[in-house]
């Protein structure tokens, strides 16, 4: 392995650690969570509400997808947004890709965008997030169709809407966008779903950090969304989307 390679993987290598130590504790608190009728409880003090203006070291915010908005002026108020993702053409090949990830959502706007006339070569996204799998296959999708992803300021990009984002061919996000990640949910506390709830944690997670790799995104975006509980959302600032390579062109 060359020198080069070696440096690359090391940082990757450090990440999945820190991912497998931190599952091996969830895994833990889920069955005695189980075992004794208890919820997963949070990590750190409550955060406060996303109308709260967020600043350096003090990112997270309470976040509910249905109703939750950054406190800045979007540039088009998209209303209340759909469950499911809609594509509309805005002006020429340039369209908008919004609403809630829903499952099936990656096939049906896979036949969408070959089908659209003309073709699509940038995508202005906006979403709450929603089904990962769905977002990683739509975005692999994206990317082998080479389109550009963009955020328009005071429009946001939450949970699994980032791993749309990170599929662009180039990637243009405005300094007053909001592009926030944390965990996902993995189900419903049961005894038997919960004896496997860390094989299915380690599996989901290792599928996001690979995508993440194969984008071009420096895995170690995975501390903030690994650290930051599902009913909150880690509002990532322009520098660490600039760090984490969301703001550059992948190679």
């Amino acid at each position: 392995m060359t020198e080069t390679a070696q440096k690359h993987r090391n940082p990757i290598a450090r990440t999945l650690m820190g991912v497998l130590i931190f599952q091996l504790g969830i895994g833990g608190l889920l069955i005695l969570g189980d075992m004794q009728g208890l919820r997963l409880p949070n990590f750190g003090p409550d955060a406060p509400r996303l109308t709260e203006p967020v600043r350096p070291g003090d990112q997270r915010r309470t976040f509910r997808p249905d109703r939750d908005r950054p406190t800045t002026q979007p540039a088009r108020d998209p209303g209340e947004l759909p469950n499911r993702l809609v594509l509309t053409q805005t002006d020429g090949t340039t369209y908008r890709l919004e609403g809630g990830i829903s499952d099936g959502d990656a096939d049906r706007l896979a036949a969408l965008i070959r089908q659209s006339d003309p073709r699509p070569d940038t995508l202005i996204l906006q979403s709450p997030g929603g089904s990962v799998a769905d977002a990683l296959a739509l975005g692999r999708i994206i990317r082998s169709e080479g389109i550009a992803t963009q955020m328009l300021s005071g429009e946001f990009c939450y949970s699994a809407c980032p791993y749309l984002l990170a599929a662009g061919t180039t990637r243009t996000i405005a300094d007053a966008a909001s592009v926030g990640v944390h965990q996902h949910y993995f189900g419903e506390n049961t005894f038997l779903p919960a004896a496997f709830a860390v094989e299915d944690i380690q599996r989901g997670q290792a599928e996001v950090m690979t995508y993440l790799d194969e984008m071009g995104i420096d895995t170690l975006v995975m501390q903030h969304a690994m650290s930051t509980p599902p009913d909150q959302i880690y509002v990532l600032l322009p520098d660490e989307l600039e760090a984490y390579g969301f703001t550059q062109s992948p190679e």
